[in-house]
């Protein structure tokens, strides 16, 4: 019997973004290892005896830690024909899919990479947001807005404001010293921002600021899980801009 892992993209959510291969890879799947904030809808594609087995983390807290998801993979690797290791987005884009894929390959395990479209881009694109658009932004960068203050250097700030369009993942919680880090890397306090609030579920909303009211009393309340955009693409397909 062939055995195989398939590391899949769910994508940003919604069953219908999902690709035809990663619909049919869950239709055939006897386990699937799944994260956090995944769709029901999705789940319900795995057949009645699927294994489906919850490895969601929530900010601060691992509720399973990787190590224990890799070992998980590994055992059910041995177990049954067909795993799916489903993920939110693509499994590449601060997913740590890759991390998964290199600890089952040096075990001699058979994976395959599903990639998935990143809520870095379809999210926006969802609120109308485009990432890039002629004449206001030829270039994106997608940043990890998790633990931004410890990983990235004052330098390294200074090159993120040379993007014209900046995704920050995972930035909700660490918002206000994002908004900082900017404005003292170069990025006019004008700069807009977005956030894009439960995308592609009844509870997702926008909300559109500035980085200089992000730093003042009167700065927004976010709910988490928010994707951060910031840059003049956030008004760049409205009718009466900004």
């Amino acid at each position: 019997m062939k055995r195989r892992v398939y590391i899949v993209g769910a994508g940003p959510g919604d069953p219908e973004l999902l690709t035809l291969k990663a619909h049919r890879v869950l239709q055939q799947a006897d386990a699937v290892l799944y994260d956090r904030l995944m769709n029901p809808e999705i789940l319900k594609l795995t057949p009645p005896r699927c294994e489906r087995i919850y490895v969601g983390k929530t900010e601060g807290n691992h509720s399973v830690p990787q190590e224990e998801i890799h070992e998980e993979l590994y055992r059910l690797s041995q177990q049954f024909a067909t795993v799916v290791r489903l993920k939110g987005g693509d499994p590449f884009v601060f997913g740590r899919g890759g991390e998964e894929l290199l600890f089952l390959r040096e075990r001699g395990v058979v994976a395959e990479v599903i990639p998935g479209i990143t809520s870095a881009i379809s999210v926006p694109a969802h609120f109308e947001i485009p990432v890039t658009h002629r004449n206001v932004a030829q270039s994106f960068t997608v940043v990890t807005g998790h633990g931004a203050q410890e990983e990235i250097l004052p330098q390294q700030w200074q090159q993120l404001v040379g993007s014209d369009t900046l995704v920050f993942l995972m930035g909700v919680k660490n918002r206000v010293a994002i908004a900082r880090s900017l404005v003292e890397g170069g990025l006019e306090p004008t700069t807009p921002v977005a956030f894009l609030e439960h995308g592609f579920s009844e509870e997702e909303r926008k909300i559109v600021t500035t980085l200089k009211t992000l730093l003042s009393e009167d700065a927004p309340e976010i709910r988490s899980p928010a994707i951060m955009v910031v840059g003049h693409v956030v008004h760049a397909l409205d009718v009466n801009p900004k």
